[in-house]
Formats: C-alpha cells, structure tokens, sequence
C-alpha cells in the first residue's frame, strides 16, 4: 500500500512535557484513529506534521514530500479542520469561499455545490451564525473541494450532539470508503473509532504505547469477568489492569488463551471497547 504520511524519531519538548522517538505510519485508504488523554501529546503531533511547529528532532515525510521544504505542495492536498476552526467570523459561508479557492491549485466548484447542498449548509449564512456541526461539515466541504488526498481532524465530533455526530461520521467513512482518502482522526470520543477506525494510535504522556489494526488489538484483549477467588497466586502477571470486590473480579487482558487454561469455565470473556482499552492502559502507566 502507498504511505500517505511517515513520522520517523519526533522529538519535541515543552517545558516538562516531552513528546519522545514517535514513530507513525499512514496507508493510503483508511482512517486511523489518534488517542489519548488530554496533554499526551496529539496536538503537538499534528502541529508538526502541519508545519505549525519545528520538532526537537525526527523527519515527517507527507504524502512523499518532506513537511518543511514541501510545505506549500503539502498544504495545497491536505484537508485540515482543527478544533478551533479558522475561519472569518463576519464573512459568508459563500465569501470564505470565494476568498480561499483562489489559494488552491485545483478547485472543484462543481464538488464544493454538491456538498454544500448535501450537507444543508446555506452560503448565504454568516459563520459566526453557524453551529459546531455546520462548521464541521464546512471545513470538510472545502477540504473535498480542492480534491485534498489527506485529511487531518482534531477533534471533529467534540461537543456535537449525537445525531449530528453520526451523520459526520457516515461522512468520514463515506471520504474513505467511496473516495479512497486518508484520514487522521484525533479524538477522546473513541466510541466513535469502534464505528469507523482501520488502525489506532495510542499516545500516552509523549509516547505511543499501543498501535495497530483497530481489529487485531481488540481482538488481542479481552474483559475478563469471573469469581475472584479462582485467580491464580501470580494473576496481574495475566491482566493489563484488575479490580476485584466482593461479587467478583474485572480486568482486562491481553493473555486470554493463557486465562482460559487457568479459569472455570464459566468466566466471561467480553471484546472490549476502545474506551475499555484506553482507560486500562492509562491507569497501568500512571
């Protein structure tokens, strides 16, 4: 498969924060999910691959171009929509456009009307006027409008209700399925990658812990539920995380055929979540 976008060894460091020896890849075609808690390191990632700030160390390499000597060619194939939006507040949906197709090689006007009329969005509407969703969808208009071959999200669905965030989400997997774009999603909302995720990305305070096909690494762990006073003596050595009470045990693992020779039959294995997995993870690296 074509690579969209390689990090190689990022290194960035902020006061006592420090994102260390990141290593990343993309394929051309799917969705990878970035997660982690907040201040693990998910937007100082993204800025760099943007150009926005100059890593300590490493190279990112962006749809074959390096993301410094090639940032103009970069920024004119990427679909940007950051948390914080950047739009002018005062101007027409309609006037933003008119005033950023012109910066843009390839600009499909026929695309950007199709869109707008698909996602109900009125250019004459100012975008102050507009709600999160609609900016959402906006940004990603423009995005598909000038044909961009990457799209790199942070936060799209925070603070959406839920209808309107399961409308973007059939939006996102129609980008890759039917389009063949490629998308980085950054997002704590991980109920949403269980819907829509190719592969996922685990960062945790600089460092990502845990990367692969959202698949396999679901299919790799399991919650484990079962009568506490079966474990064996040495049991955390089987768990990524446990917590026991009275009625019985919990956990998560990433050794469950080793558990299944040690259990009673009738403990319950369960496919986690990629909430269940992330916050496991957490309080085992805390």
């Amino acid at each position: 498969m074509e690579t969209v976008l390689e990090i190689k060894g990022l290194c960035k460091s902020y006061g006592d924060f420090e994102l260390r020896n990141l290593n990343l890849s993309l394929e051309k075609g799917t969705l990878t999910g970035f997660i982690g808690p907040n201040g693990a390191g998910k937007t100082t990632t993204i800025k760099s691959i943007l150009n926005m700030i100059a890593p300590d160390a490493g190279t990112i390499r962006v749809l074959g171009m390096d993301s410094v000597s090639g940032d103009l060619g970069i920024k004119s194939k990427l679909g940007i929509v950051l948390d914080d939006g950047h739009f002018y507040e005062d101007l027409t949906l309609k006037k933003m456009k008119n005033l950023i197709a012109p910066m843009y090689p390839v600009w499909n006007d026929g695309a950007y009307q199709s869109y707008m009329e698909k996602f109900s969005l009125p250019e004459e509407k100012k975008i102050k006027d507009l709600s999160r969703g609609m900016r959402m969808k906006y940004a990603l208009v423009l995005a598909l409008s000038h044909e961009a071959e990457l799209f790199i999200l942070d936060e799209p669905t925070s603070g959406l209700d839920p209808l309107v965030r399961s409308e973007l989400i059939e939006i996102l997997k129609d980008i890759v399925l039917e389009e063949n774009k490629t998308v980085l999603m950054s997002t704590h909302i991980t109920s949403d990658l269980d819907k829509i995720a190719d592969y996922l990305f685990f960062l945790f305070d600089g460092q990502i812990i845990l990367q692969g096909q959202k698949d396999e690494i679901k299919e790799g762990h399991a919650v484990v539920k079962g009568d506490a006073s079966a474990l064996p003596p040495d049991y955390e050595n089987y768990f990524v995380g446990i917590s026991k009470s009275a009625y019985g045990f919990e956990g998560l693992t990433d050794k469950k055929a080793a558990l299944k020779k040690l259990l009673p039959v009738n403990t319950v294995y369960e496919v986690p979540t990629i909430e269940d997995i992330m916050l496991y993870y957490i309080r085992r690296h805390k």
